[in-house]
This record gives C-alpha cells, structure tokens and sequence, in this order.
C-alpha cells in the first residue's frame, strides 16, 4: 500500500491525521475499467417472480441496472473523500439463479484516478433496489459477496480477482 504523508500507509489523511481528498491533479490520465458484483440471495419463488416479470412493483432488474447506473454517478457525493469522475461508460448485469441474483457493474473512464469505488457503489446500489422492490414478498433477502472483481489502468496497473 502506497504510504500516506505520514508513513501509515492511508493517502486520505494529512501529515496531521485529518481527513483529506487526495491530490490527483499530478497524477497521469489513462483508461481506467472497474468490474464490481454481488449476490442477492433469496427464496426460490422470488427468483422465479422476477424471473417471470410478475413482481407487483415492476420489472426489478430494469429499475435496479438504472439504480445502480445512477449510483455509479453520485459516487461522489456518497462517499465522502472520493472524486467527483466523468464516467465514460456504465453497465448493470444480472444473472438469475434457482433462489439468487447476480449482480455486476462495470464502470469505466480516462482521468487520473480510478473508479472502483464507482462499480462498487452501482453494484450496491442495484442489489439494494431488487431487495427494496421485492421485500414485500421476502423480506430475508440477503445481500452478499460485493466485492471488486477487476481493476485496470493507472499506476498500480491491472488487478483481477482470483476465484
């Protein structure tokens, strides 16, 4: 890990161990890709309703890829000491299991830092809408597993998961 100004280790406090935004004006722009996914479990019958689009507040997963697009977006204003990004490219997948959704954010942009925390916010946030307009039906829904997946571009380079 990179050391902060005061040799810890965290590059979001200052020399005085206040909070900071971290200076990326020296930093070199390049393409940056950010892959994110979690995992909605849930019952066997939620599954299938969202399956078969028969859901009563609506088709989920198109509310939820636009949830999680917008997350993606307003990163920023979540996440306190994360940078306000134009983000080139957004997308929000899913994949239905026998009783669990699959969810993956893929973010990417050219700028000078990256946007992990950008698939990961639309991740979350489109796995929380598939809980918020199926809890009628299940409320144990659970989500787990969010987890950054990939990472490319910039200093530190690539980054893949290993599963």
């Amino acid at each position: 890990m990179p050391s902060g100004p005061t040799g810890h280790g965290f590059t979001h406090l200052d020399e005085h161990g206040a909070a900071r935004m971290v200076d990326v004006t020296p930093k070199e722009s390049t393409k940056r890709v950010g892959i994110a996914r979690a995992r909605v479990v849930m019952s066997s019958g939620t599954a299938a309703a969202i399956q078969q689009g028969v859901v009563g507040k609506g088709d989920v997963l198109a509310v939820a890829r636009v949830a999680g697009i917008q997350g993606a977006k307003r990163t920023s204003e979540l996440i306190p000491l994360c940078h306000p990004i134009m983000i080139g490219s957004a997308e929000v997948n899913f994949e239905i299991g026998e009783s669990w959704v699959d969810v993956e954010a893929r973010v990417e942009t050219v700028g000078p830092t990256g946007v992990e925390m950008e698939a990961l916010t639309a991740c979350s946030v489109a796995a929380l809408t598939i809980y918020d307009m199926c809890k009628a039906r299940d409320r144990g829904m659970t989500v787990e597993s969010l987890g950054l997946w990939h990472k490319s571009g910039g200093r530190s380079g690539d980054w893949q998961r290993q599963t």
